[in-house]
């Protein structure tokens, strides 16, 4: 999606955070999938990658990045908002270094998602590696900025996690003999709640106190699912949607409860479903 208004309707759940945040965020930190992999994946062996033409013919340059996106991604405009870099780079792009990293990293890998069997797929980076890659950056941070500056970066920094649509189309659908035999979809996305949960709790362990968790999208009006479903006119896969609805209200659940549970938290449910649905069905009022 290229155009501008349209990027900043989908920023509008994180610009909820931001707003009620007096204090500047010093930078932006990044997990997750394609959604916010800002080239990770160029730098691992996988096939799920993005580094060729037409991806990135409206990035500066014109070029390729890795993003899945013809220009910038929404972490890229919601570091500009923030006041920050208007991109934010990956962390094995060797192009860049701590210096850029302070302010801003994203450790997303596109394919990926909270189950590891996810990642296994196409051989991408597990959800559980990304945060072994942040600790790494922590330690890299407090080698540049010293031990106070950099423990105060990481309690003000702004935390985004957007993942989870793979665990269904890539993995739970796309293998009759796989985790569908083992959970029911119910239970699945109750599994994958308890990956959540732990990586939250983690990060707030590792000093993270302003975090946004990611909901998912209309993953049956994704161009692939509707593609497939010519069955019913290539509409969208109305049962793939009403699992998104459900996981999402878990999701909102788990929030408000890790509110409660962990002392000084800021962390918010960022929920891009209807946002989404009403690009999909208003295509004209988005330049499309």
């Amino acid at each position: 999606m290229g155009n501008k208004y349209g990027s900043w309707l989908l920023l509008s759940p994180f610009l909820v955070l931001i707003t009620t945040i007096e204090a500047k965020i010093p930078a932006l930190i990044v997990f997750g999938d394609s959604s916010v992999d800002s080239g990770n994946n160029d730098y691992i062996p996988t096939v799920a990658r993005s580094n060729f033409e037409p991806y990135g013919r409206d990035f500066q340059g014109g070029r390729p990045t890795g993003r899945f996106s013809n220009g910038r991604i929404a972490t890229d405009f919601i570091s500009e908002a923030l006041g920050l870099k208007p991109t934010v780079p990956a962390y094995l792009d060797p192009a860049y270094g701590i210096s850029d990293f302070a302010v801003g990293v994203s450790f997303a890998s596109a394919a990926t998602g909270y189950d590891n069997a996810t990642s296994d797929v196409l051989s991408v980076i597990p959800f559980w590696k990304q945060l072994e890659y942040y600790k790494d950056y922590q330690r890299r941070l407090k080698g540049y900025l010293g031990e106070n500056k950099a423990s105060q970066t990481i309690s003000e920094a702004l935390y985004l996690i957007s993942i989870g649509t793979n665990d269904f189309v890539e993995n739970y659908y796309a293998f009759p003999g796989g985790r569908s035999s083992e959970y029911s979809i119910s239970q699945y996305q109750i599994f994958l709640a308890g990956i959540a949960e732990s990586f939250v709790r983690k990060l707030y362990g590792l000093g993270a106190r302003k975090i946004s968790l990611g909901g998912l999208p209309p993953m049956g009006c994704m161009p692939l699912e509707r593609t497939t479903n010519m069955m019913n006119g290539n509409e969208c896969v109305e049962s793939y949607n009403i699992v998104a609805m459900d996981f999402n209200g878990k999701l909102y659940n788990l929030v408000n409860k890790l509110n409660k549970e962990l002392p000084g938290v800021q962390l918010i449910f960022s929920n891009p479903y209807y946002v989404f649905l009403h690009i999909i069905r208003n295509p004209a009022s988005y330049g499309e």
